[in-house]
């Protein structure tokens, strides 16, 4: 079970992807994506899109956190942010999803977060939250694939 992560390391984590999407390198698409993934121990790895003229070996920003992370020995996280130049929040793409949920929890909150962040009412006083959606990896993904399923037992192979 994900535990629920301080209103400073939230802020904090959110500020990060903001800064990631800086280094993402999107010649092709135009859109710009940062990423930050809070793990266990407090530290936050940031990512970025990388694009590359074969459109299918780009890598999204979500994957670039988890695999520098990964990479690095570290897989126990307690949640993600995800910003976009979209002035709305913008969810991960399927993939990500699916990468997020090889070493995530269902219940682990991943944070959208607007590109005008920290977004603003009419009355130019900021909206609950920023405008940050906040939401679970479960919901994004729900009857989800994960490592678990591979150690279910199987019925015998026909031929």
């Amino acid at each position: 079970m994900s535990t629920p992560i301080s209103s400073h390391a939230r802020e904090a984590l959110i500020r990060a992807a903001i800064q990631a999407k800086e280094h993402a390198y999107a010649p092709y698409s135009n859109f710009r994506v940062g990423a930050a993934l809070l793990c266990k121990d407090g530290t936050v790895i940031k990512g970025a899109n990388i694009e590359n003229a074969s459109y299918g070996a780009a890598i999204c920003a979500e994957r670039t956190a988890i695999v520098k992370a990964v990479s690095e020995g570290i897989k126990q996280f307690s949640a993600i942010a995800v910003s976009t130049d979209v002035p709305a929040p913008i969810s991960p793409c399927g993939i990500c999803r699916q990468f997020i949920r090889e070493f995530c929890s269902l219940d682990m909150p991943i944070l959208l977060v607007p590109g005008d962040y920290p977004k603003k009412g009419d009355d130019a006083e900021e909206v609950e939250g920023g405008g940050v959606l906040e939401e679970t990896l479960g919901v994004l993904l729900p009857y989800s694939f994960g490592p678990e399923e591979l150690e279910r037992p199987r019925l015998p192979a026909t031929v």
